[in-house]
């Protein structure tokens, strides 16, 4: 299995050229082509008297910076995929980021997002990383702007008995393909370790007849959370965990709690995200 086309966010900012990168890497590993796609949205402007106006002139200002915004991103993105020929595309539009990623991602296999820590979260002009797992129904690869290139070599899976945990597995079969190990890792209480080691031993013999080098293990805890996931990570050597994502909506923000909530806010690991 392979990807045969990753998306992302292109921006001229700083702290985006990791992503970039990132998404440029990934798209040569699978020898995939590459979907840049430059989108902000002008942001509603509301005044005192509790009515909602946008003047013309705010408009076109803003439009301008929108357009000079991406104009700087086209040209990041041009000069980073000059010898990708026609395998690399740039899209841009007047678009909140997100609902741009999702509904390009039509194209693509993955989504490459940015991680923590960010300087701000504008959704006018960002992307986020968990809104996009759960929309786009697409696989999101979390990269953060700090760490070092995405080896992959060693992969903790976090295993739990679920949709999201399944549909990951099957999501991030390419990456495991390519790795030396897999770990299929799982925190449960101490009441439930036999039943949670069975699950992980039969993920990690399904791994196993596709030619993966796969273990699994199983971390006794009576709370988990996503810290002892990232510790699991570490003790393995592995930069890269794969998860389910778990969240809903709530008055139109998307909400997270507990694992999910915890390892996007670390800035260590790369995270690959199913919904």
């Amino acid at each position: 299995m392979s990807y045969a086309a990753v998306i992302t966010h292109v921006q001229a900012d700083a702290e985006a050229a990791a992503r970039l990168t990132c998404a440029i890497d990934i798209a040569k590993r699978f020898d995939a082509a590459l979907i840049g796609v430059g989108a902000e949205m002008i942001p509603p402007l509301a005044f005192d008297s509790g009515y909602y106006s946008v003047e013309a002139e705010w408009v076109t200002a803003m439009r301008e910076t929108i357009d000079s915004r991406i104009k700087l991103a086209s040209g990041a993105f041009h000069a980073a995929t000059k010898d990708f020929g026609d395998k690399a595309v740039f899209l841009s539009g007047l678009q909140l980021p997100a609902q741009a990623i999702a509904a390009a991602s039509r194209a693509a296999d993955l989504i490459v997002a940015g991680g923590a820590p960010r300087k701000m979260h504008d959704p006018y002009i960002c992307c986020d990383a968990a809104e996009l797992a759960i929309t786009s129904g697409r696989p999101v690869l979390v990269a953060p702007p700090a760490a070092p290139p995405l080896q992959a070599k060693q992969i903790l899976l976090a295993w739990k008995e679920t949709r999201e945990a399944r549909r990951a597995l099957s999501d991030a079969m390419p990456f495991f393909e390519q790795a030396e190990r897999v770990v299929v890792a799982a925190i449960c209480p101490e009441r439930d370790v036999a039943q949670v080691r069975l699950e992980v031993d039969d993920v990690a013999a399904a791994l196993r007849r596709r030619g993966i080098t796969a273990e699994g293990k199983v971390t006794p805890h009576a709370h988990a959370d996503g810290f002892q996931i990232l510790r699991q990570a570490s003790l393995e050597g592995a930069d890269l965990i794969v998860c389910g994502a778990y969240g809903h909506s709530r008055l139109g923000e998307w909400v997270f709690g507990g694992v999910t909530a915890d390892l996007l806010s670390q800035e260590q690991a790369y995270l690959l995200l199913s919904h």
